[in-house]
């Protein structure tokens, strides 16, 4: 009997988490997918693919000839046409699909928020708001800010960004998960006044939320793009796992 074919779109470390518990299962066989777009992936577990696969429609003829049972997207939570392209596959092929999500960040008491709906919204804040800013938002949407000459942006991604960016940008290099003292010390080395990050959740990265609210700086929060219609995420792996009817 053909052990079972579990697709992991990843990429994420809940994704990472989730082919190591699937893996060390017998009667499982698990691919992760990776978009390439990080130059150093972590380690995954199982087997590993790496780029796009062209797609709903390609998508759909990869879960055919490889005989796929289940697709998991645990994708970024801002991945939202590689969501779109895996429910559309899903539905074509009739094979079943969870969406893995980790939740996303919550303000507390004395945070100062400002939630947007895209990182124009974010530009378009910062002029009345910040000179120095600490831009976490990743590498492809810098776009967006190339026009703020008048503002001095430091940049933090794993990999090089792309421009066009803001002409005055530093760009760090680096890869969480980072300390409530790093954050800190970051903010204040760099002199910080306003902090640009994405609705990621999780903890790897959540310390610079922390850091702004010790410091009184506002924080400019992109949401999340919604779900698919009648789509709901799992939050956790162990979750995953039940819905899969897999131990972990």
């Amino acid at each position: 009997m053909s052990p079972r074919h579990v697709l992991i779109l990843g990429g994420t470390t809940e994704a990472r988490e989730l082919a190591a518990a699937l893996a060390a299962h017998p009667g499982v066989r698990v691919t992760t997918s990776l978009a390439g777009r990080v130059g150093r992936p972590g380690a995954v577990a199982g087997d590993v693919r790496i780029g796009g696969f062209g797609g709903a429609q390609g998508l759909a003829d990869w879960l055919r000839a490889e005989h796929v049972d289940t697709v998991v997207d645990a994708t970024h939570p801002f991945a939202e046409s590689i969501t779109a392209n895996a429910v559309r596959a899903a539905t074509a092929t009739g094979v079943p699909a969870v969406v893995l999500r980790r939740p996303g960040w919550r303000p507390g008491p004395g945070d100062r928020w400002h939630e947007v709906a895209s990182l124009d919204e974010a530009a378009a804040l910062l002029p009345g708001l910040a000179h120095r800013v600490f831009l976490t938002t990743g590498r492809l949407g810098l776009a967006s800010f190339a026009h703020l000459t008048d503002l001095h942006f430091v940049v933090r991604s794993v990999d090089p960004p792309e421009p066009p960016m803001p002409p005055q940008t530093e760009v760090l290099l680096s890869r969480g998960p980072f300390t409530l003292p790093e954050e800190s010390a970051l903010l204040r080395e760099h002199r910080i006044d306003t902090l640009v990050t994405k609705d990621s959740g999780g903890t790897a990265t959540a310390a610079k939320l922390t850091a702004a609210r010790q410091l009184a700086l506002p924080v400019v929060l992109v949401r999340r793009p919604p779900l698919p219609e009648g789509v709901e995420a799992v939050s956790e792996v162990a979750g995953v796992l039940e819905r899969l009817g897999v131990s972990g």
